[in-house]
């Protein structure tokens, strides 16, 4: 898995895709996860590529298990899709 930055209590990662269609398909995928652990992602796209920052506003803004949780998932749906 490729590496996400700690920057400002946040992990921070960019996701490239092979084009704007499957970076969409890749956040419309992360939804049920997202929706089932109540943890949601600052995120947004421009083009193929996908920007991501997680904190856990509930703990003081802090990074948490619950963002590495994410971050996790978010690397093992990104290896699936792309």
């Amino acid at each position: 898995m490729s590496h996400w930055n700690t920057e400002n209590n946040s992990l921070i990662k960019s996701f490239q895709f092979t084009s704007f269609e499957t970076a969409m398909r890749f956040m419309q995928e992360a939804v049920p996860f997202i929706s089932e652990t109540d943890h949601h992602p600052t995120w947004s796209n421009t083009y193929n590529q996908v920007h991501i920052s997680l904190c856990t506003h509930d703990a003081g803004n802090a990074v948490t298990e619950k963002d590495w949780a994410l971050a996790q998932y978010l690397d093992t749906l990104f290896l699936k899709i792309n």
